[in-house]
């Protein structure tokens, strides 16, 4: 029995596949092709994530945007260093705030 996935998957997954009695058809991504499927696992990923709300799920998230970072020429520090100055300026989203309008005069 053939399963198609047609995904990008850990770097692990085809050994662990052969290891498993399992022969694994994949290729090596072009950067292009790479970025293209990397949007695509995050978005993936954070659907999983909507539907079992687990640990998991946020640290595959997680990984999927260090791969991205990686990809565009980012560090993690870079990252971090942006979420930080971001989150200096701007606050976080650990006070719950719940903006509903905004009137403004002119």
């Amino acid at each position: 029995m053939i399963k198609t996935y047609n995904k990008l998957v850990r770097d692990k997954i085809p050994s662990i596949i052969e290891r498993n009695n399992g022969n694994a058809d994949y290729t090596i991504l072009s950067d292009d092709e790479y970025i293209v499927e990397l949007d695509k696992k995050l978005n993936e990923e954070i659907v999983e994530y909507q539907e079992s709300k687990s640990m998991d799920e946020i640290a595959d998230i997680l990984e999927v945007l260090y791969a991205i970072c990686k990809a565009r020429g980012f560090s993690e520090q870079e990252l971090m260093d942006v979420k930080l100055k971001k989150a200096e300026k701007n606050g976080t989203f650990l006070n719950k705030i719940f903006l509903k309008t905004v009137e403004q005069s002119e």
